[in-house]
């Protein structure tokens, strides 16, 4: 979906993966799975923020739990949005311009 939307990536097998990758380079968004082995989503993306608090790295959780308060639990963890699963392309290319149209109006202020 994200090369046929014009975006490359790299894949994590887990959140301890991520912030293996992240110490290698800088990512502009992370896709996080909520769910993950070793290391979850939630807990990846609380210590990204810990980790890197000036990184303008964005989180998108997404997650097959679309239950009430998942938002808000992703959120509250230091994510940026949410998206659940199955993810539809539309609502993945949203988010992602979303979040483009967000640095745009930021660098511009």
């Amino acid at each position: 979906m994200l090369r046929k939307a014009g975006y490359s990536a790299d894949v994590a097998a887990n959140g301890l993966e991520v912030l293996e990758a992240l110490e290698r380079q800088t990512y502009d968004v992370i896709l996080m799975d909520v769910q993950m082995p070793e290391m979850n989503g939630l807990e990846a993306a609380k210590a990204i923020r810990r980790r890197w608090p000036d990184r303008p790295v964005r989180i998108i959780a997404l997650t097959a739990y679309a239950l009430k308060g998942d938002k808000e639990k992703c959120i509250e963890s230091g994510m940026d949005d949410y998206i659940s699963k199955p993810v539809q392309m539309e609502e993945l290319t949203n988010v992602l311009r979303g979040l483009i149209s967000q640095d745009d109006v930021a660098q511009e202020g």
